[in-house]
């Protein structure tokens, strides 16, 4: 009898251990919790971190995060309102609010994102339907555009941008705004939506690049052209300087030759001059030079007995056979 009472109180001990374990519960401090019974919430959600009962086996506990999440959408195809297919990569950050509406309209967070799919998605092919690309490419439309000195007189519009009237901050708070209110309905909280990213259609990508291309090959020609100018000029200069300083020279060389002979004549003047006898040598000296200058083997020279050339051929003795 006592053995039977004993493991009565095994049993029932045991009993009353697997009571308490499935009614307690801890919240972790990252979460929050739904409480249902048959499936249906009972009671406010519970908040505060800790230790928490329930009633066993009937209620059950639904954990809800209570962190800021990321929604981070697939990238789609969209036009824009002056017919440009472009594609947009959007994100957005969200909370719940009301867990309790979010769990009876969404029940879990793979439901709230198939929901954030469909209203963030609707609502940024609204925006860029009605917005131009140039709206949505521009961040701001007050921005000035650091346009280079050399292209300032250029006929064509490189470098300038064309003015705007909202730009891609005000286009992402027009999708926050729409987006919000129907997401309250949900007990979710938007608190943040932005283009991650936004590129062009793969034909619009090749005939933009294509004009990128062009128009830097317009620039690089005008400069190739530019330098050309400048280098002929500079080839035309150095030229020009060239002759100046071998005139110069020239000039220079003949200035100094005839001062030079200037002196040589003067000293040639000043020793001969110096008696008759030296003026006549000076005078035989030079007729030699004049007969070696003029006379060769095979010259023939037809003279006038009274010519100055004659003078001195006439009283010369001839050489012994």
């Amino acid at each position: 009898m006592q053995k039977a009472l004993s493991s009565l109180s095994g049993l029932i001990a045991v009993l009353v251990l697997f009571v308490v374990m499935n009614s307690a519960y801890t919240i972790h401090e990252t979460e929050q919790a739904i409480i249902t019974q048959f499936g249906k919430p009972v009671g406010d959600p519970v908040t505060s971190a800790g230790l928490h009962f329930k009633i066993p086996f009937v209620q059950q506990v639904n954990p809800i995060e209570r962190r800021i999440l990321a929604w981070d959408g697939q990238p789609n195809e969209m036009p824009t309102k002056d017919k440009t297919y472009i594609e947009v990569d959007t994100f957005a950050r969200w909370r719940i609010m009301d867990a309790k509406q979010y769990f009876l309209r969404l029940r879990d967070e793979r439901s709230a994102q198939s929901r954030l799919d469909d209203i963030l998605g609707s609502e940024t092919r609204n925006a860029i339907a009605k917005h131009e690309l140039i709206e949505i490419v521009r961040t701001t439309k007050d921005r000035e555009s650091v346009v280079d000195e050399t292209l300032v007189d250029d006929s064509s519009n490189l470098g300038q941008l064309y003015p705007i009237t909202k730009g891609r901050a005000l286009i992402e708070q027009e999708i926050f705004e729409q987006a919000e209110g129907k997401l309250t309905d949900f007990g979710i909280e938007l608190l943040d939506i932005r283009f991650k990213r936004i590129n062009y259609n793969e034909t619009v990508r090749k005939e933009i690049y294509a004009r990128m291309i062009s128009e830097r090959q317009q620039i690089a020609e005008r400069f190739r052209s530019e330098g050309a100018g400048e280098a002929a000029r500079i080839l035309g200069n150095k030229e020009k300087d060239l002759q100046e300083i071998e005139s110069e020279a020239y000039k220079t060389i003949q200035e100094i030759q005839g001062r030079a002979d200037a002196e040589a004549i003067q000293i040639y003047a000043e020793a001969y001059n110096q008696s008759q006898a030296s003026a006549a040598f000076f005078e035989f000296q030079k007729t030699l030079e004049t007969y070696e200058s003029v006379l060769g083997s095979d010259t023939t020279m037809i003279l006038s007995t009274d010519s100055e050339l004659y003078q001195y051929l006439k009283t010369t003795t001839p050489l012994a056979p």
